[in-house]
């Protein structure tokens, strides 16, 4: 297929998810019985997502406005993908990249996603059946040229003994950060909120930890967080802020809380469900070198327009990723071309 060709199926498979599909919500269904995080109002979040922000012509082009990409692939390599399940369809931004550069899937699902992405796959082929000879799902990967590996900073040192001969991009755990100076207003908050509720605060993009100024005053956060409380309702997610609130009840560790998250005091930057971290900061250059000193661990920054010298997002964005906003800052596309 021609480069057009693969962009024309994109577009298509795009517009059919925003148009609706019944069976594709019966396997929304079908997933939430499997993996009670995975709740219907998220996985519509995310195909929405994939069809206006990934699958929509205007995007896909001045993302590829980038690249120098011949319309015929010179030489098609097999691509590895190990796809993470912390949230609904997370791996799909990576099949795209290897779709575009011209290049063969070999995809290994998540136990916890295992019934979407086969689906839009399906819808792919019957858009253009040429799309199906680029991708094939794998229980066990092998004959391929270069891997792509998402997960924790545990399965990422397997990952890089596992694939250490061959190209490859390994992600590990990342959170993104955000940054308040304490002049933010309740529409910002209620922005902020998205970025640590949206997908129960599991996605390497959601907020897991804010730098405050000293002697913040953290009500009107609490308050406007608490527009939220309907989370708790969800049983994973209220075992979880039960058990966490326990702890630093038992451990007699300072916090703040409102009913539906917990604001501790912690120097790392990755929280745990229910718990949003803070730390304080005194002067923004010395919050830019501790940022630039852990870049690392985060995913991305997210602050008032003009705050920090740093690149961020505005609130509210962190979950909503366009087509050139790489995981971990790896260039996937650039890393796959240079393959071909």
């Amino acid at each position: 297929m021609k480069l057009s060709e693969r962009i024309n199926a994109l577009v298509k498979l795009g517009d059919q998810l925003l148009s609706g599909d019944e069976f594709l919500e019966a396997l929304m269904h079908r997933t939430y019985h499997n993996n009670k995080w995975f709740t219907i109002e998220n996985q519509k979040q995310a195909v929405n997502a994939i069809g206006q922000l990934f699958l929509e012509e205007s995007k896909i082009r001045k993302w590829l406005n980038q690249y120098s990409i011949p319309d015929l692939t010179p030489s098609s390599k097999k691509v590895g993908i190990v796809m993470a399940g912390n949230i609904p369809l997370v791996g799909f931004h990576d099949f795209i990249c290897v779709f575009i550069a011209g290049h063969q899937s070999i995809i290994k699902l998540s136990d916890k996603d295992p019934y979407i992405f086969p689906y839009l796959l399906k819808v792919l082929t019957k858009i253009d059946p040429r799309t199906e000879s680029y991708f094939e799902i794998a229980t066990n990967l092998k004959g391929f040229d270069a891997v792509i590996a998402t997960g924790s900073n545990n399965s990422s040192r397997y990952f890089d003994y596992y694939f250490s001969k061959i190209p490859s991009i390994i992600r590990k755990n990342r959170n993104a950060i955000a940054v308040l100076n304490g002049q933010e207003d309740q529409e910002d908050l209620l922005d902020l909120g998205k970025d640590v509720f949206n997908y129960f605060g599991l996605g390497c993009r959601n907020v897991a930890k804010i730098y405050v100024p000293e002697n913040y005053q953290f009500d009107f956060l609490l308050e406007t967080l608490h527009e939220y409380r309907k989370i708790v309702q969800h049983n994973k997610y209220k075992n979880n802020f039960d058990y966490n609130f326990a702890i630093q009840v038992l451990n007699k560790v300072p916090y703040f809380s409102n009913g539906c998250i917990i604001i501790v005091e912690n120097k790392s930057l990755q929280s745990r469900v229910g718990e949003l971290y803070f730390e304080y900061f005194t002067d923004i250059e010395s919050l830019e070198k501790e940022i630039d000193s852990r870049k690392e661990e985060i995913q991305c920054v997210i602050a008032k327009d003009g705050l920090l010298h740093t690149e961020t997002l505005p609130f509210g964005k962190a979950q909503q990723p366009e087509l050139w906003d790489y995981a971990d800052g790896v260039d996937t596309l650039g890393f796959l071309l240079e393959m071909g």
